[in-house]
């Protein structure tokens, strides 16, 4: 009998690590968006040189969640304080299972009393989807998935468009599309501009480090907004470039931001095994990918928690009770086991493993570039001189603006900026990841950074995640 849940695909493998390293779901898509408008090079550089415009209107999930308990519905299934969230302001959402690891994140705005939009990637959209009925909530959710990876030439159409403009250049255009001086809008605050004649809500935000704002509205309204972008552009005198889906993943690498650790909801008795008999079989969670060099048959030793993500300053520890407090407590109590850090990869050692796909025999993995999206999540093992494993690397890609490879991932707390450990890259099996060709593992040196990577943004972002310590 065909599975039918995430449940039935678990126990017919027998271990869900099994399951996700031997994923056929292929490369990591961002769907709809041209690859690249001019070159990725210059796309990367454009968010620190100039400006840059980012199509966000496809590769993530929207949730629209509304009723008399909505604030109590989020408040209960994230860890974020809800007392300060006003009309017009927008929170780092982030929901965690009972033993309060990590299954996924979006960014919530509030845009009335009763009514929160969410986006993001599938695992907080489904995890949020289920809760509203196992707990018999009086609320109502819309949800309008990413856009497919694949549309094979099919119109597709979302529910709103989103757009992000952002770089030292960006102000030039804000104001010459506002038709004048846009308001002082704070970090994670929302108001409304101008955009040629459509009056949109705009999120002053930032992905890396540099002045942003986010807008969206109804999707009807997405080719004439956009037509009003690149004419203030113009008129500004600004060269405003487009970002492909190639650039786009890359500019985490700078900010800070993990996007993909695994949902930890593949263990649990309880609610959570009744999630996954929830699931389809077709899940996100059923068909991702984990790759990397770290093999487990453990996995929870994949999970992380919001201690390890720099999250913990988000945890509304006076709310009278949300999923997760009595682990996450625990968890404080006795320290974080790890955190976040950027690795910055060895130049000599990245072109080694460049060059032996010019070799006869088996190369080293490919690294390709700008960002290697050949699984839905990646884990590989970073150790130290002894050989012991104290971190992994969790989402990695090349920065033209640092002329670097960086990942971000987790350390052992002991480990100090500046310190050189050892990456093993590539798969230490033959799995059947149809997005691995045949290859060998091989060593790469690694310098435990600063995370955001990027000056501008330690320097420049609010007070936020990225520049909390």
């Amino acid at each position: 009998m065909a599975a039918t849940s995430l449940q039935d695909v678990i126990d017919k493998a027998g271990n869900p690590v099994d399951v996700l390293r031997n994923s056929k779901i292929g490369m990591y898509v961002y769907p709809v968006v041209a690859p690249e408008f001019v070159n990725w090079r210059d796309e990367q550089r454009a968010w620190r040189d100039s400006a840059v415009l980012f199509d966000q209107s496809h590769h993530m999930d929207e949730l629209i969640v509304e009723g008399p308990q909505a604030t109590e519905f989020l408040s209960y299934h994230g860890i974020n304080s809800f007392s300060n969230f006003d009309l017009n302001r927008a929170k780092h959402f982030v929901p965690v299972t009972p033993a309060g690891n990590v299954i996924g994140d979006h960014i919530i705005f509030r845009e009335h009393e009763q009514k929160y939009i969410l986006v993001g990637r599938a695992p907080t959209s489904n995890w949020l989807q289920f809760c509203a009925a196992y707990g018999k909530w009086n609320v109502r959710i819309k949800h309008d998935p990413r856009s497919p990876s694949r549309p094979e030439g099919e119109r597709v159409l979302r529910t709103h468009y989103r757009y992000q403009i952002q770089g030292p250049d960006a102000p030039k255009i804000f104001e010459k599309m506002n038709g004048g001086p846009i308001p002082d809008i704070k970090f994670f605050h929302v108001d409304w501009i101008n955009v040629g004649g459509k009056k949109v809500q705009a999120l002053r935000h930032g992905m890396s480090g540099a002045p942003g704002l986010e807008i969206w509205g109804p999707y009807a309204d997405k080719h004439y907004v956009h037509s009003a972008i690149m004419q203030a552009a113009k008129d500004a005198g600004v060269d405003l470039v487009q970002c492909g889906s190639r650039a786009y993943s890359t500019n985490t690498l700078e900010s800070g931001w993990i996007p993909s650790p695994l949902p930890a909801i593949y263990t649990g008795d309880g609610m959570l095994e009744e999630y996954r008999q929830w699931l389809g079989a077709d899940a996100y969670e059923a068909g991702g990918a984990i790759g990397g060099s770290f093999v487990s048959d453990n996995i929870e030793d994949y999970y992380v928690n919001p201690f390890e993500l720099g999250y913990d300053f988000y945890i509304g520890w006076k709310k009278d009770d949300f999923i997760g407090k009595d682990a996450l407590k625990k968890i404080k109590e006795e320290g974080p086991k790890r955190k976040k850090v950027t690795f910055e990869w060895n130049r000599d050692d990245v072109l080694k493993v460049i060059a032996s796909a010019f070799e006869q025999g088996t190369p080293y993995k490919w690294i390709d570039f700008p960002q290697p999206n050949y699984a839905s999540t990646s884990a590989d093992m970073v150790l130290n001189e002894a050989g012991d494993m104290v971190g992994m690397s969790m989402f990695n890609g090349y920065s033209f603006n640092e002329r670097c490879v960086l990942s971000l991932g987790v350390v052992g707390m002991d480990v100090q900026e500046g310190d050189v450990l050892t990456m093993k890259w590539g798969e230490p099996e033959k799995t059947g990841k149809t997005s691995t060709e045949e290859h060998k593992q091989t060593d790469i040196r690694v310098r435990v950074s600063p995370t955001p990577y990027s000056a501008e943004a330690r320097t420049n972002y609010a007070d936020s995640w990225r520049s909390r310590k």
